[in-house]
């Protein structure tokens, strides 16, 4: 059984990569149930409902979470939250295998199995309690099977004139990246055709000026067409990142909440991708990432280095790496 966070207001992230997971877990014959409030994002009651799982609402309180997983007869948990205490964590993995997400710090929750898919993730130096398996780097980044479907054979080398670029801030946008980005982008002044993903009607659409184009969007489930599509993809820097690095795209990347800074900044040491600054700083001042844009949509070069550099480095087996790690801790 799995327990995500998702909501207007904490995103998809957690659910996606749960779904990417969750994929390879059917594929080899195990069920899966997922138990979170889906219902309060269409998006992603659709996105469980396209995979044919199975699910319920999120319980409240250890002994709610104890209680469904024993009547469905759960073989194992599967919990990736921010907000669940470890106490509960804790008492899951006492009468249930478990696998836990984390990004960073453990903050004492209890599994068996830790998973950290975070870029640089396997160098920090967190402790961990005997007994627990640490899954830790890019290695272990979970691709669902949407991606996997169409990541190319090799990384895109034909672009368009103008360049295609194309947004998106999660499932919900929770933070208003949109309007933000999409006023950054047009001040560069630079010819581009943006298809930007708004959850949310926008309270002022920006216009665009000479030789611009935007579209705005509903949530797509063909993200990875709009991706191989577009010559530069602007995105928040969270667990969408590495599906982007997988599908080969050049991508520049906003932080839009602290716990996204760590792998913002690990992205951009590494090359692999452009950093475009906090969203906080951005919403008063746009300038240094106006600059970023137009430097990526200026140097194909650029954009053609970014691109190889992703697709190399996130290689697509990483669910299958953590499926079968929960795999041993079940039998």
């Amino acid at each position: 059984m799995v327990f995500c966070d998702v909501g207007p207001a904490y995103g998809v992230g957690h659910l996606m990569r749960c779904l990417a997971l969750a994929e390879e877990l059917v594929a080899t014959g195990t069920p899966v149930i997922v138990a979170a409030d889906v219902a309060s994002v269409p998006f992603a009651r659709a996105q469980v409902g396209a995979r044919g799982l199975q699910h319920l609402p999120a319980p409240h309180g250890t002994e709610e979470h104890l209680r469904l997983l024993a009547e469905v007869g759960a073989a194992g948990a599967i919990i990736d939250s921010y907000f669940l205490p470890p106490a509960l964590y804790e008492a899951v993995r006492a009468a249930y295998p478990t696998l836990a997400f984390v990004d960073g710090n453990p903050a004492g929750k209890a599994a068996d199995v830790l998973l950290d898919q975070n870029i640089g993730a396997e160098s920090d130096p967190w402790p961990i309690a005997a007994g627990t398996t640490r899954l830790a780097g890019l290695e272990f980044a979970l691709m669902r099977t949407e991606i996997l479907a169409r990541r190319p054979s090799r990384p895109r080398i034909e672009e368009s004139d103008p360049p295609q670029v194309f947004a998106f801030f999660g499932g919900t946008d929770a933070y208003g990246a949109g309007p933000v980005l999409t006023r950054a982008l047009i001040a560069t002044g630079a010819p581009f055709a943006l298809r930007v993903v708004a959850p949310q009607p926008w309270d002022v659409a920006p216009r665009p000026g000479p030789d611009q184009s935007l579209e705005v969007i509903a949530p797509t489930d063909r993200l990875a067409e709009e991706v191989l599509s577009a010559d530069l993809v602007i995105s928040a820097a969270g667990t969408s990142s590495w599906e982007l690095l997988c599908l080969g795209a050049a991508c520049a990347f906003v932080y839009v909440a602290d716990n996204q800074a760590t792998s913002y900044e690990r992205v951009l040491a590494a090359g692999l991708g452009l950093g475009l600054g906090r969203l906080e700083d951005l919403v008063t001042d746009p300038g240094p990432a106006t600059a970023v844009l137009t430097r990526a949509l200026a140097d194909a070069g650029l954009r053609a280095g970014l691109r190889a550099g992703g697709w190399e480095r996130v290689d697509g087996g990483g669910r299958s790496r953590v499926a079968e790690a929960f795999a041993a801790i079940l039998t």
